[in-house]
Order: C-alpha cells, then sequence, then structure tokens
C-alpha cells in the first residue's frame, strides 16, 4: 500500500516546477504553473510532503547533523576512508564552519521545503474559498511550521517569509523568539481546520500537537523563557490520540512500518520510488552485503561511540536489537572473512579512536572491524541501497520520555517515573525510581539512539558544549563554547544576500 501511495505522490508532483535554493534563495510561482481543477488543487502540497526525504541522508543532512554532533553516533576516519575532507569529524568535534557540507545542504533543504509551501499557499489565496481549500491552507502552513521549526532550531535567527511571491530579493533575518511566537500563534490558530485522524504521512492536528508540544519543550532554548506546563498540555494532546508504545522495541522501525502503532508522523520512503534513506549503507561493513544477500557494498562508516555502548548494561534489550557487533556470519551461515585482514569478521563493538591510520599505530583490523553498527532500521534481506523503511520524525515513545521531562522539571525527581518505567520495562530493566533530569538524558539516549533528536537533546539539558569522548578536554575539538549551539548560516547564501549579516529585526 505505502509503495502504490508514494507512486502516486510521484505522478502528482510531474507538474511542479522544481526550486534549486542554492541557484535561487527564494523562488516564485510562475502564473503558468496554476492548477485550474478540482483533482490537482487536491493535490497540491504534494511538494512539501516529498521533500522530507531529502533530510534524512546528505542530500539535506538534518538526521546527520542532529546525530554526528551529539555524544552517541560518530563518523570515524578509516585510513583513507571517511576523511572526506574532515566533514564527518568536523560534525562530532564541532568545528564545522559556514562552508561545511551539512551546514550548506541543511538550509538549502528546510527552505526548499519552505518555498514548497508558500508557492502552495500562494496559490491557493488566488482562488475562492471553500472548507476544502481552507483545510488544504491550514495543512500547508502547519508544514511550513514544521520546516520553520528545523530552522530555527538550527540556525536560530533566520529570515522569516509566508510567501514566494511577495518574498523580498534580499530579505533580513528576523529573531528566534519572534519566530518562534509566530509559529505557535499560527499552528494553534489552525488547529480546528485540521484532520483529527491517524494519517502517518499527513499534517493532521496530532501532528501539531506534536510540534506544538517540541515547540513549547524547547521554548527556553529559542525564546529564553521555559514553558513547561504548555508543553506538557500538548504532550497530553498527543498521548490520548491513537497512538500506543509496541511491546517490541524494534516494531516502529521495520521495513513495513507505515502501521505503527506508535509513528505519528513520518516521512514516507521506499527503496524504488521514494529514496533517500541509506543509514544501512553508511554504518555496515564492506562484506554485510553477504549477511543480507545485498546486491550492493556497504561503505564501512558510521558506528556507535564508546559512551553511549558503555552505557548500556548487559540486561538492555536494545544492546543487541539495535547494534550489530561480535563475529559475523553470511546468510548462509558462514563465516564472513574480512578482505582486509583476511580473518573472520568480528565487529568489536568499542571504537578506539575517531580517527583511525596505520601511521598513528592502528591495526588494520581497529581500522576496518570497529564500532557497533546500526541494525535498528530492520535491513531486509537482498536491501537495495536504499531502504524501503518510514523515518518517524515523532513516535509515541519519544512523547512519553517528554511527559517524564516536563513533570520532572516542574515537580522535581521523581515525578515522572510513571512514564519512563513502561519503556524500560520494554527494554528487559527494572523500574524507573527517582529519575532526574541526568537519568532521563541517558535514557532518551539509549531509547532514541539514531532518530534524530540528541543534538536538541544535549542543547536543551545544557550538555551539548560538555567535553566528551574526542571532543574537547583531552581531545581535539571545542566544548566550552555556546555558539556551536547553532549553525551559521552558508557562505553561499551570505555572499548572495549580505542583509543575512545584518542584526535580525
Amino acid at each position: 500500500m505505502k509503495r502504490i501511495l508514494i507512486y502516486s505522490l510521484l505522478l502528482a508532483i510531474l507538474g511542479f516546477a522544481c526550486t534549486d535554493l542554492e541557484e535561487e534563495l527564494y523562488d516564485k510561482i510562475p502564473e503558468d504553473s496554476y492548477h485550474e481543477n478540482d483533482e490537482q488543487i487536491a493535490n497540491l502540497g504534494i511538494k512539501v510532503y516529498t521533500s522530507l526525504t531529502n533530510l534524512i541522508d546528505d542530500g539535506g543532512w538534518w538526521f546527520l547533523a542532529q546525530e554526528l554532533t551529539g555524544d552517541g553516533f560518530c563518523g570515524p576516519t578509516r585510513a583513507g576512508d571517511w576523511e572526506d575532507g574532515g566533514k564527518w569529524v568536523e560534525m562530532h568535534r564541532h568545528t564545522w564552519g559556514n562552508n561545511t557540507e551539512g551546514v550548506n545542504r541543511m538550509w538549502s533543504a528546510m527552505y526548499d521545503g519552505v518555498t514548497n509551501a508558500n508557492q502552495t499557499l500562494d496559490l491557493l489565496n488566488k482562488l475562492t474559498s471553500n472548507e476544502a481549500i481552507e483545510a488544504k491552507k491550514s495543512e500547508m502552513k502547519l508544514m511550513r511550521s514544521f520546516y520553520y521549526y528545523l530552522l530555527i532550531d538550527n540556525y536560530g535567527d533566520v529570515p522569516y517569509l509566508t510567501s514566494a511571491e511577495s518574498a523580498p530579493e534580499f530579505p533580513f533575518k528576523l529573531k528566534r523568539e519572534k519566530i518562534f511566537d509566530s509559529l505557535t500563534t499560527t499552528v494553534e490558530g489552525i488547529l480546528p481546520n485540521l484532520k483529527l485522524e491517524d494519517s502517518k504521512y499527513l499534517a493532521t492536528r496530532y501532528m501539531a500537537y506534536a510540534l506544538l508540544a517540541k515547540l513549547y519543550i524547547n521554548a527556553e532554548v529559542y525564546t529564553g523563557t521555559p514553558q513547561w506546563a504548555k508543553a506538557e498540555m500538548y504532550i497530553d494532546s498527543v498521548m490520548t490520540g491513537p497512538y500506543s508504545l509496541s511491546n517490541d522495541v524494534l516494531e516502529p522501525f521495520v521495513t513495513d512500518n507505515e502501521n505503527s502503532s506508535e509513528i505519528i508522523f513520518s516521512i514516507a520512503f521506499d527503496e524504488n520510488d521514494a529514496q533517500g534513506f541509506r543509514l544501512h549503507m553508511r554504518t555496515l561493513h564492506y562484506q554485510h552485503n553477504l549477511k543480507y544477500d545485498m546486491l550492493v557494498g556497504p561503505w564501512n562508516g558510521l558506528c556507535i561511540t564508546p559512551d553511549l555502548w558503555n552505557s548500556y548494561t548487559s540486561d538492555d534489550i536494545r544492546k543487541d536489537a539495535y547494534n550489530i557487533y561480535g563475529q559475523q556470519y553470511a546468510s548462509d551461515g558462514s563465516e564472513i572473512i574480512d578482505g582486509g585482514t583476511e580473518e573472520p569478521l568480528i565487529i568489536h563493538p568499542v571504537l578506539p579512536a575517531l580517527v583511525m591510520t596505520q601511521d598513528l599505530g592502528f591495526t588494520l583490523d581497529q581500522i576496518r572491524n570497529t564500532g557497533a553498527r546500526v541494525q535498528k532500521y530492520e535491513i531486509a534481506m537482498g536491501a537495495k541501497e536504499n531502504l524501503s523503511n518510514d523515518f518517524p520524525l515523532f513516535r509515541i515513545t519519544d512523547f512519553y520520555l517528554m511527559k517524564a521531562e516536563v513533570m520532572i522539571r516542574q515537580g522535581g525527581d521523581g515525578a515522572g517515573d510513571a512514564y519512563i518505567t513502561p519503556i524500560r520495562t520494554r527494554a528487559g530493566l527494572g523500574a524507573a525510581s527517582g529519575f532526574g533530569l541526568d537519568s532521563l538524558l541517558l535514557e532518551r539516549g539509549k531509547e532514541l539512539y539514531v532518530e534524530g533528536h540528541r543534538r536538541q537533546d544535549l542543547i536543551r539539558f545544557d550538555k551539548f558544549t560538555d567535553p566528551w569522548w574526542e571532543k574537547g578536554g583531552e581531545y581535539e575539538g571545542t566544548s566550552d563554547d555556546p555558539s556551536v549551539e547553532l549553525f551559521p548560516i552558508p557562505k553561499w547564501a551570505t555572499d548572495a544576500n549580505d542583509n543575512l549579516l545584518a542584526d535580525p529585526q
């Protein structure tokens, strides 16, 4: 069913003009591309959704930037592999600049989504209003707000544009807190017009509740003023919806996860028709193709950090569920022999260093075969270069932990235990007892590993500038510098518009 939906979405967008924000910062919809009949109007905005697929891999970098800048996931240099001008190490060590690939591409991908939403709204505003058109406007405003949420979370003060047609050629930035106020006002105002249903690929009222909960739980970061009670109100609105915790920690991440009871809003992926999810290619060993009967060879790169690995206790189900380690076997049960060492392939879970070369004294086995790899997202037998698993942007487990957080922040240690315990019990662990913010942050790291939350969590818990493994302190890299809590606006954008260098309005 997912493939049919994706295929129909792709067919529907064939008539849309492409917007490349690296060539034009803020595009305008041409008059001759207006849609004229009801069927076309019903399909308006599809590109706003399909643009989400760019966020996960290196086309848009959002997922990579959220995880690789944190304390749990990294891209080590493995001799001549994964050096790539230092872009992976820069993310971990917080030494990026305004011309770093991730900084550039994330800005483009997010404004691409904004522009697509604004183009659709400009068109809708020219049509005679009716219930369906007003509902579509609300849907597009919600999606635009989601993209702006990503922008203020990652860049802070940014241009805030609500029309493509009337966008200034050289816009100025608006203060982050003003955008926050506009986003919350906008989304709260359109709630009655949004569908109250479980549609995981659409901007529904439940997705709006989830977005508002995220905005308000991060309000102190965005505006300087915490709003825990407001966050809790919208968390409760999500939790009273048609979502429930799965009994299996891996159920939300299987290949056919479009009907998961946990997922509130997701990015639709398909290995053929909606590509862009290649985490398995970036993490699996070169010869894991033998384990999964893959027709393509993985790239042997990204892996868990020692700090996060060591935080999992031996009785934590998630340790084995989320990670690949130990001796590796082909699909026929035979030993996989590593092509470099010519010895049986054993993935040693603890990574010895972020940069490993033989010149630095590391063995070939250490360079190629260390660091537990990610299997949280099911890797189906015969997997291709792109996965068909949908990527959950919002899932109910996160909101259980968010509920615990706002209760702890308002009521002290132990106040959120009741919402942490079901998650720990599912993982084979004991009930939560007296959990405070530090314990909760650790639990979030273990549960929400590689889901795109870690950077934001560390900033909200005031830990992002702390030194950790291979970052700051005794290691190279940046710590104790609050400026790294935001990415710089890309150089290519400020070169094109020096108003972006001016103080925000």
